[in-house]
């Protein structure tokens, strides 16, 4: 099995942008052990200033302002409304 497309997002919010995509891969992304592979970012003035992704070698982790943070993965429901209720947090 390929990857499979979730969700592909692109949007404006706020002063910036949303974007991201989600598939379900038919191997972890080491070290993370879940099946979903992600990447979400809110992205303005050309700088990143939310983003959360499980690169591989890192696992599921957060951006915030430039600084890296864990994130704990539950599903996809969960991981995009933390994503959406940092931003909000964020840029009101």
């Amino acid at each position: 099995m390929k990857a499979k497309l979730l969700r592909r997002i692109l949007e404006a919010y706020g002063r910036g942008r949303i974007e991201g995509v989600i598939w379900e891969v038919q191997e972890p992304v080491p070290p993370s052990e879940h099946r979903v592979k992600y990447r979400l970012v809110y992205v303005r003035d050309g700088v990143r200033v939310l983003g959360y992704d499980n690169e591989r070698g890192k696992g599921d982790h957060k951006h915030e302002y430039g600084s890296e943070l864990p994130y704990e993965f539950k599903d996809v429901p969960t991981l995009i409304r933390d994503f959406l209720q940092d931003l909000k947090e964020m840029e009101p």
